[in-house]
């Protein structure tokens, strides 16, 4: 079943340098206020100058996790064509047992032209994506929970695959971002136990749950088990206050987890005024 209503903070690995994304988990890590750290799965910047520098999702999570002992982490959310899905597993596996049991695995279907193009990596078609993102679930999920894996689809070929050793976590949490109707919340239904719907709007997220819980009668799920997140962004200069009250219209409207998506430049007194808002409101 969902847990309370959370609240994220969320440092995208761009236009950043090491020691203030290692500050910001730390500092989330060490904050009553904060459940979750997450991060994105690109090589070059989303925002601003493309050519700028971007760290890798995984290592730096994996040096989060060493460097945090309370809060979960996770990458919202991984382009499932950068690595084939049997050695995502088993990073996923490996990052479980490494922050002992406080990883989500959140994955999506990938959609970065300019990154993609430049290093070689196919990115196909919408339709390719989706059909791909569908066969890379399920190699995906019988890595993590089962002993051996042996598919057979048009983008992926298992023989009595191994994922040893598999984390902590009996079930591992699975993430699913996006809002196409048709496949990704059918995926999510099917697969997952947390929704993040990327950008907040009442009417949107209302129409996109009824969706989903036609999806969930299909597939014998129960919607209610399901997580469901959004962001809240913040540019340089945004109103410290608006963020609490967005937080808050986000929790009234039935949000389980307001993700606090610091935009750059990340500088760590606008994380401690914005922290020190919210904790006067909850």
């Amino acid at each position: 079943m969902k847990t309370d209503f959370e609240i994220a903070l969320k440092i995208a690995p761009h236009h950043i340098d090491w020691e203030t994304i290692l500050w910001a988990a730390t500092y989330a890590d060490s904050s009553s206020i904060y459940s979750d750290f997450w991060n994105f799965d690109h090589f070059y910047p989303i925002y601003g100058d493309t050519s700028g520098p971007c760290l890798e999702s995984w290592v730096t999570l994996s040096a989060i996790a060493q460097a945090t002992s309370r809060i979960r982490i996770g990458c919202m959310v991984n382009g499932i064509h950068y690595r084939h899905p049997a050695v995502l597993a088993n990073m996923a596996s490996a990052l479980d047992i490494v922050s002992e049991g406080r990883f989500e695995l959140g994955l999506g279907a990938g959609w970065n032209e300019e990154e993609s193009g430049a290093y070689g990596i196919p990115l196909g078609t919408l339709t390719e994506r989706f059909n791909r993102f569908d066969e890379a679930l399920e190699v995906i999920i019988s890595l993590l929970h089962e002993e051996r894996t042996s598919f057979h689809g048009n983008f992926y070929q298992l023989n009595e695959a191994l994922n040893n050793p598999k984390g902590p976590q009996n079930i591992l949490p699975i993430c699913i971002g996006g809002t196409g109707e048709r496949r990704t919340l059918r995926s999510v239904a099917k697969f997952a136990s947390h929704w993040n719907l990327p950008m907040f709007d009442i009417e949107v997220l209302n129409h996109k749950l009824g969706v989903l819980r036609r999806h969930c009668e299909v597939e014998n799920t129960d919607i209610n088990d399901i997580k469901v997140s959004t962001h809240v962004f913040v540019e340089k200069g945004a109103s410290i206050k608006a963020v609490s009250e967005q937080i808050e219209v986000q929790r009234e409207a039935g949000i389980d987890q307001s993700i606090i998506y610091f935009q750059p430049p990340v500088l760590p007194h606008n994380i401690e005024a914005v922290t020190d808002s919210i904790s006067e409101v909850l």
